[in-house]
């Protein structure tokens, strides 16, 4: 999601404070902190809205009109391997694997483009209501965030709407739910302008888990670097977290907390 949307980012501000504070408070939900693995280098110019980890590489989408792109990224140097730029009109968002396939969601456009995942070719386009921000898969449907705290799941052939749960914590509604990443049969989800992702459960929406990202990458440039990118590597249990302009990369390892 940009950080430029204001209008938007004033009228949820007050939730925003609430949940900054609602885990801190509370202890009903869980908040778990990290411990870095590894560093690596990232673009510090992609404004990274979506990430997927794949057969050792990882797949990126990049945001802003004029911008906005789908990469493949070798993990160890943070070189691009493999890229196609959206049209100028589009402002790219987040991104998942379906099979061979890429699909890559758009912000406002309505639009979702799936690309063969070797040619980076477009295979064809969905349309869908609404905004898009975020996108991660199962082995059955597809689950799409738009900054609400509803999830959107979706037949990922035909990207028709199946159901939808709204996100809580604490009996409280998340909003400005971002970037998604499907992990060992949960939805893990960046937070908007916050150092945090939830850990919800698919079937009732509700968080169990915070993870407390705060300190990762200490020196920032301004308001639009912000967390954001989950890549999960199932076989070997790797986690890679990373955010909008962001120079590194980072595998971590989730501790206790508290």
């Amino acid at each position: 999601m940009p950080d430029f949307s204001r209008r938007r980012l004033l009228s949820a501000l007050p939730g925003l404070a609430g949940l900054a504070m609602a885990p801190l408070a509370a202890a009903a939900t869980p908040v778990q902190g990290f411990k870095v693995v590894k560093a690596y280098p990232h673009d510090p110019e992609a404004f990274t809205q979506g990430l997927f980890f794949h057969e050792g590489f990882l797949y990126e989408s990049t945001g802003l009109h004029g911008r906005s792109s789908i990469r493949k990224v070798e993990i160890e140097t943070g070189r691009v391997l493999q890229s196609v730029g959206l049209p100028d009109e589009f402002f790219g968002e987040g991104i998942t694997r379906w099979g061979d396939r890429v699909i890559g969601i758009t912000w406002q456009e309505q639009t979702a483009f799936v690309l063969d995942l070797k040619t980076f070719k477009l295979w064809r386009k969905f349309s869908y209501p609404g905004e898009g921000w975020g996108i991660a898969s199962n082995e059955r449907e597809l689950v799409m965030s738009d900054g609400t705290p509803e999830l959107r799941f979706l037949d990922p052939a035909s990207f028709k709407e199946m159901r939808r749960v709204r996100v809580t914590a604490d009996g409280k509604p998340v909003e400005m739910i971002n970037e998604l990443e499907w992990v060992d049969g949960e939805v893990w989800a960046n937070i908007w302008q916050t150092d945090r992702i939830a850990r919800i459960n698919p079937k009732t929406g509700v968080v169990t888990r915070w993870i407390d990202l705060s300190g990762l990458l200490p020196q920032r440039r301004g308001s639009d670097d912000v967390l954001n990118g989950i890549a999960y590597d199932a076989a070997r249990k790797r986690l890679f977290v990373t955010g909008k302009l962001w120079p590194k990369l980072f595998e971590i390892q989730l501790t206790p907390g508290r």
